[in-house]
């Protein structure tokens, strides 16, 4: 099985997007006396902008700006878990959390997990590939690196302008010949190093990485090449639109990259941090993702790849259901709420249908309440692998992505 992590990197309102709170309306601009969140001093209650409409006979609802995602045919396929509670209402240390399962950062994120579990079905391509905007997400590579497993299992990252990966194409002046016999001699001395100085597993990875280099170049250029796509395909994808061409693309060379036995793809998708312009943000945001999601569902379904790739759409928390007044003005947006958040789901032996429910404002998940960590557990599940015995030696104990155990989340499970 593959998995799909589309990261809405800020922390979508959950509120505005797929669970509606008729009475955070009701309440609109009335005075909040709710603890949490950063916001402090005079708060006031923010109703989402945004009508709202049930999409699919399992229950799905969703926001009036997700136009593509709300076909049936594709709605009917999604699981909207509100039941997740994060740990940090800083983004830094939410984001290493809900990548790697820790809040310091530094240890094995999600993929790197599922790589060392399950392998690559495709050894001339990376296991996994990680795609971001111009600006990498907050913490950067640290969200998909390979911490104390072996450096062979960190995230790939693919550039979203020019070459994907720089110097992808081999050198004018050298035949792929000569690169193979550069390449053995290299590896020889190298090996000899590695013999001589016993276990080394950052050399190792690197023997191993130039034979990766090597092999990608044949690779990759195809797999990457979206000219081969059809033109209904493209548009389907919204790559004829300037506002969904960057995340359409990446949807697409997702889909392309599971195709091709890539294990784990993930995409980071910024700039839903809403604590200011709520409707103007999160209105550009969701035009920007609404139509490659739903492209990407649509297409892994009539391809009968759906059943065998999990599709993720999440953010590293939620947002609060009221703001503050900053500067003697009201900012109608929200702060960062770690009790409640919304995630969706599709394929991969997941169940169709709303998991969990958040109280009547949106404050904390109180149905189907699960941590990270329990996400994870999950996750690994539906890969065919248990936490528990997906463990790693290091600094003096086995490890795990869960850190200390979890439970699997078993009413999201088909």
């Amino acid at each position: 099985k593959n998995v799909i992590m589309l990261f809405m990197e800020g922390g979508p309102g959950h509120m505005d997007t797929f669970d509606p709170k008729p009475e955070l309306s009701r309440l609109h601009k009335q005075e909040s006396k709710l603890d949490g969140g950063q916001e402090t001093g005079f708060k006031f209650f923010v109703g989402s902008p945004f009508s709202f409409r049930k999409v699919s006979e399992t229950g799905i609802e969703m926001c009036d700006q997700w136009q593509h995602l709300a076909d049936p045919y594709v709605a009917d396929e999604l699981c909207n878990f509100r039941g997740c509670q994060a740990e940090s209402l800083n983004h830094p240390e939410a984001l290493f959390h809900m990548n790697t399962g820790s809040r310091l950062g530094g240890d094995p994120a999600v993929g790197a997990w599922a790589t060392y579990g399950l392998g690559t079905e495709n050894q001339n391509l990376p296991g996994y590939v990680v795609m971001t905007e111009l600006a990498l997400p907050q913490g950067g590579p640290t969200n998909w690196s390979n911490g104390f497993l072996p450096p062979y299992y960190q995230g790939t990252r693919l550039r979203p302008e020019g070459s994907p990966l720089l110097d992808l194409a081999a050198q004018p002046n050298k035949s792929r010949e000569h690169q193979r016999r550069a390449l053995d001699e290299l590896a020889w001395l190298n090996q000899q190093h590695l013999d001589r100085s016993g276990q080394d597993e950052k050399l190792a990875a690197r023997i191993e990485s130039y034979e990766l280099a090597f092999r990608m170049q044949a690779e990759v250029p195809n797999v990457i090449d979206l000219n081969q796509e059809t033109q209904q395909t493209q548009q389907l994808y919204g790559l004829d639109d300037p506002d969904t061409q960057t995340f359409g693309r990446q949807c697409l060379m997702a889909r392309r990259l599971v195709e091709n036995g890539v294990r784990f793809v993930q995409i980071f998708s910024g700039g839903w941090d809403s604590h200011d312009y709520l409707e103007r943000g999160h209105t550009a945001r969701i035009k920007s993702v609404d139509k490659p999601i739903a492209a990407l569902i649509r297409d892994l379904k009539q391809r009968d790849m759906l059943q065998d790739t999990l599709v993720i759409w999440t953010g590293e928390f939620g947002r609060t259901p009221d703001n503050n007044k900053r500067g003697g003005v009201y900012s109608l947006g929200r702060g960062h709420n770690n009790k409640a958040m919304t995630m969706l789901f599709a394929g991969g032996g997941v169940k169709p249908g709303v998991v969990g429910a958040t109280d009547e404002l949106g404050a904390s998940a109180i149905e189907c309440v699960h941590p990270i960590r329990d996400l994870h557990v999950t996750l690994l599940h539906l890969l065919g692998l248990d936490d528990n015995k997906l463990t790693y030696y290091h600094g003096g104990r086995f490890k795990q992505l869960s850190q200390f155990g979890g439970e699997v989340i078993q009413e999201m499970i088909a």
